[in-house]
């Protein structure tokens, strides 16, 4: 009778061998014993994807099977891993749960960081496991309905592959199969997740995200692949020649300089998103009013072409090249130096204003990595100024003007901020800010772009020399620095640049400053020129935005950081120093060939920044 049921609910399928079974029975036993573990790691794959998208809408979890191979990418690496771990050890519930553990334990952290600091986990988190214990130290980490179903499958899983999926296979098919997911993920795998071409093109996933947030597009393509594909950035290849051995000799000979407290003026920074001066470009119809305010402006400042690394877009390449100094940039993931942890270090306060949303590049994260002490944006603070919604240069430059007063009477202060008004793309049916350009021949839309952003253009003028004026008449020593990001959106394709004109040929001197150059100026209220003894007014050199708090502190008379020391030294070879091979030299000299002696600077430059990016030196500021 034991035999009959045993026959009947096929109780063989849970031996621990096939020895003994007949063909068919063989083949159910091994596909049994395949199988079931496979899909367990695949549900384990599947739950990671269950919690990549941690507060957002579930519309991003249902995306990632709108785009398959979001999906596809997600699940490979847990099935490969699985079946690695199943070979080795020979055991499916053991290499299930210890899969399980890891893929489900990594997707944990990431799915509380989204929910305390809207930060994704990174592989460089895990490089650094003090920092990102400090994400969630402060935080009441909570199991909610998602956690408890990772749990209980887990469990559950892992008990029935136990009790009910006992077989072993033999060694030699084991070892084949290790050997064949060994071969795959260190080859067509590895090759496939570090690609930043399938990252950024063909694993693309906007559909319920929006672009611009740093932390949105990683979690739009799950956790388990932008996770592995990150390795990539949590190891930059150094530049050619480098040694760290060297690169501190470079740098060996500066100190950092305390700025004298008699000196301690307050600096005011801020970069206007999209400005640029084309007047020089003789438009048809532009009316002159529209540059008026801000030649005003320059003709009491210091002022010069400023030569961004970008064009019409990429706002955070000269934000923080600015801030930092460095001539490119990380994926910040913790402290990174920066000359406001200096300034922190010279006993000034550490503040600013982005008048939009805190995830938009990640900065509610990046900037306290920069050094910032404290920074507003919309959701703590704009929403409620401009009664719901971005504030526009119309509500931002007095709410700012107001808190920097706020912020002289408390001592030295060190605000950076940056409007949003100018950004792009511009509507081509409404006029925002009445007309500036003449109809003429334009085209209707390249009319429209033009009037709205020049129109924009004027607007913001105009705050900012409302700001001046409240600065001129301050007590207190007030330095301001204003720039812009980059050239602006002109039409897709660039057809507006092209109605015009305009020639952006990189290749020619023309187009290279056509295409890359914004303006900057620095300009100083009386009680600072007294202060510092320099009238701030004047024409300054071309600049790239690593080098413009380099010469901020050269009108101040200050010597500044150890690193402002060395890149003094370079800016005053080179103040125009590119990542895209474009270079100017002190005497106004373009080139993208440099001669020996330039070559070297730029080599040496590359290599003490790579160094200088990956060493913290402010430590002390951060107990």
């Amino acid at each position: 009778m034991a035999s009959a049921k045993s026959k009947f609910f096929g109780f063989w399928l849970f031996g621990k061998s096939a020895a003994g079974l007949s063909g068919g029975k063989k083949i159910v036993f091994h596909l049994w014993n395949w199988l079931l573990p496979l899909l367990a790691a695949l549900g384990t794959g599947l739950l990671s994807l269950l919690l990549a998208f941690g507060r957002y809408a579930w519309e991003v979890f249902y995306g990632y099977f709108t785009h398959p191979l979001i999906a596809l990418l997600n699940v490979l690496p847990v099935l490969a891993l699985f079946l690695i771990l199943y070979c080795a050890i020979g055991r499916g519930w053991i290499a299930h749960l210890v899969t399980s553990l890891l893929v489900l334990g990594l997707s944990t952290a990431d799915y509380f960081m989204l929910l305390f600091r809207d930060d994704a986990l990174m592989f460089a988190d895990i490089m650094d496991a003090a920092t990102a214990m400090g994400v969630v130290g402060n935080y009441n980490l909570t199991v909610d309905d998602r956690l408890l179903a990772c749990l209980l499958y887990l469990a559950v899983s892992t008990v029935f592959l136990a009790l009910l999926v006992r077989g072993r296979q033999k060694w030699p098919v084991r070892l084949a199969v290790g050997v064949l997911a060994l071969l795959l993920c260190a080859f067509p795998l590895r090759k496939t997740y570090l690609d930043d071409t399938t990252y950024e093109l063909k694993a693309q996933n906007f559909d319920h995200v929006n672009r611009w947030s740093a932390t949105q597009a990683y979690l739009s393509r799950g956790f388990v692949y932008p996770f592995l594909h990150s390795i990539g950035e949590a190891f930059p290849t150094a530049p050619a020649g480098y040694s760290a051995d060297y690169a501190k000799s470079l740098l060996a000979p500066y100190a950092d300089a305390d700025i004298p407290e008699e000196q301690k003026v307050n600096i005011v920074t801020l970069m206007l998103e999209a400005f640029s001066d084309m007047s020089a470009w003789d438009i048809p119809g532009l009316s002159e009013e529209v540059y008026a305010p801000y030649h005003a402006l320059e003709a009491e400042s210091v002022h010069g072409k400023l030569m961004d690394n970008i064009f019409a877009g990429g706002t955070t390449n000269t934000e923080r090249c600015f801030l930092t100094g460095s001539g490119i940039l990380d994926n910040y993931r913790k402290n990174v130096n920066s000359y406001v942890w200096y300034l922190r270090s010279q006993g000034y306060s550490t503040g600013g204003s982005h008048p939009c949303y805190n995830w938009f590049y990640n900065r509610r994260n990046v900037n306290s990595y920069l050094g910032f002490q404290d920074y507003y944006f919309l959701e703590d603070h704009y929403d409620a100024v401009s009664g719901g919604g971005i504030a526009f240069d119309n509500t931002f430059f007095p709410e700012l003007t107001r808190l920097c007063l706020e912020d002289f009477a408390n001592g030295p202060s060190f605000s950076y901020n940056l409007t949003y008004q100018g950004h792009g793309p511009y509507d081509l049916e409404t006029l925002w800010f009445g007309e500036w350009v003449e109809r003429l021949d334009y085209t209707q839309d390249s009319w429209m772009i033009m009037n709205n952003y020049f129109g924009s253009v004027k607007d913001t003028s105009d705050r900012l020399l409302e700001m001046v004026d409240a600065f001129r008449e301050c007590e207190e020593p007030v330095v301001l620095v204003v720039f812009g990001d980059h050239k602006p959106w002109f039409g897709d394709a660039n057809s507006v640049y092209n109605e015009l004109g305009v020639n952006m040929d990189t290749s020619t001197e023309e187009g290279f400053y056509n295409y890359y150059s914004t303006s900057w100026l620095i300009w100083a209220n009386d009680k600072a020129k007294e202060v510092l003894g320099n009238d701030f007014v004047g024409e300054g050199p071309a600049l790239s935005p690593s080098f413009l708090m380099d010469y901020l502190f050269r009108l101040c008379g200050w010597k500044g950081s150890a690193w402002m020391q060395y890149t003094d030294s370079v800016m005053s070879q080179l103040p125009v120093l590119t990542s895209n091979g474009f270079y100017v030299s002190w005497d106004g000299a373009f080139t993208t060939a440099p001669d020996p002696e330039q070559a070297k600077i730029i080599s040496d430059f590359r290599i003490a920044d790579f160094w200088y990016r990956r060493h913290f030196l402010y430590e002390e500021l951060t107990k």
